[in-house]
């Protein structure tokens, strides 16, 4: 049997050694999201911190959190999204790249104020 005591320092090296994995994975997943959203959205919105979108009615995706929290894209894409005009696909997405693009989405736009 592991006395506590060795069983928690074992648990908080193990703990320690996984803690830079987390951001590292979120980098990746950002990253891929940054593709997914050149290739299947570039045409026509900013995927950018800057310049604008090249359909000028298209939001940049950097000012999507300012409309209302991205997370809550997860099941309209998984559905395929629908809007009021044509240009825009509907085809639906993968769990998996819906992961991907909300964590780049989450890296390229504004963050919260501290407190909030």
């Amino acid at each position: 049997m592991i006395p506590i005591r060795t069983a928690g320092i074992a648990a908080a090296i193990a703990a320690a050694m996984l803690a830079p994995a987390a951001p590292a994975q979120a980098d990746r997943l950002a990253r891929e999201g940054h593709r997914l959203a050149v290739q299947r959205c570039g045409a026509c919105h900013a995927t950018e911190k800057t310049g604008k979108s090249p359909l000028a009615a298209a939001p940049p995706f950097r000012s999507l959190a300012y409309r209302y929290p991205v997370e809550t894209l997860d099941e309209a894409l998984a559905e395929g999204i629908t809007v009021g005009h044509p240009d825009m696909p509907s085809d639906p997405w993968e769990p998996a790249d819906i992961r991907r693009f909300i964590a780049y989405l989450n890296s390229i736009g504004p963050k919260p104020a501290p407190g909030r």
